[in-house]
């Protein structure tokens, strides 16, 4: 007994007829609209960070070895770093979603997941071309400034200008009489190793607090007493902008990863209405 053909069947029937293949001639990322909504989403970012950096608005420092610090990283620079990871990642979702060719005899769910995923993948794309973008910026800026640090210099000064520790090591050997003081590179080179490693290990052992406190008395004239407080001054210091420092770049990061976090949901979110848009299909 022959069973009539149900319209499910018939429906199957038909799709089969239309696409023999199935969906194995159909990839589930549309890679040319990834790699396009990716690069848009590249480009806007780093025109809307140069426009704040324009304004005052930039918590990227250039020089090596130097924390953010707490003036230059306030309120305002924190929330345009996470507006422009909005716009941007957005912009790329959309433009995926929006470029991607029709997925024809695809279930609705399965379209708004595979839009969800390619507005994802561009957001990945995006993050990866600007931090490749911005790390060789910064290595460029970073290099010219090292080339004119190691042009030739005055007999005794310190050779490494972008040195963060510098200025502490040359208020340890601060004199009233700056001209009856002579500058050896080779012990201040010394002192700001001994500073290094107090920072590191967030104190000075006593042995090397009283050497230290030595080194600039004999360059300074001070007495050691004079010299001993003025070498628990300046640590006392040292410490304290390093500890902002460490401060202030872990609240940055804890922003950057909320901001990333909310720019692949922009970019997943508007890849979604980017492809409703191209299939013409209103949104319930």
């Amino acid at each position: 007994m022959e069973t009539s053909m149900t319209s499910a069947d018939r429906v199957q029937s038909r799709s089969a007829s239309l696409n023999p293949a199935g969906e194995a001639q159909s990839s589930g990322v549309s890679w040319g609209a990834v790699i396009g909504g990716a690069f848009a989403a590249a480009a806007f970012y780093l025109i809307l960070l140069a426009l704040g950096a324009g304004f005052g608005l930039s918590a990227v420092s250039p020089w090596s070895n130097v924390g953010a610090s707490a003036s230059t990283v306030g309120a305002v620079a924190i929330a345009w770093l996470v507006i422009i990871e909005l716009i941007a990642s957005g912009l790329g979702g959309y433009l995926t979603g929006r470029l991607r060719t029709k997925w024809a005899l695809i279930h609705t769910d399965e379209v708004f997941f595979r839009d969800t995923a390619n507005g994802f993948l561009a957001w990945a794309v995006a993050l990866v071309i600007s931090a490749t973008l911005l790390a060789s910026t910064a290595a460029s800026m970073v290099g010219r400034v090292a080339e004119r640090g190691s042009a030739p210099t005055t007999a005794g000064a310190p050779s490494n200008v972008m040195d963060p520790n510098a200025y502490f090591v040359d208020t340890l050997f601060r004199s009233d009489n700056p001209g009856s003081v002579s500058r050896d590179a080779a012990v201040e080179a010394e002192a700001g190793r001994i500073l290094n490693h107090a920072l590191r290990q967030n104190e000075i052992p006593p042995e090397d607090r009283n050497y230290l406190a030595r080194l600039v008395s004999a360059k300074t004239g001070l007495s050691e007493l004079a010299a001993e407080k003025r070498v628990s001054d300046v640590i006392a210091k040292a410490q304290q902008m390093e500890d902002t420092a460490r401060r202030v770049s872990s609240h940055l990061l804890l922003w950057l990863f909320l901001a990333l976090l909310m720019g692949a949901f922009c970019a997943s979110y508007a890849a979604t209405i980017g492809g409703r848009q191209r299939d013409h299909v209103k949104a319930v």
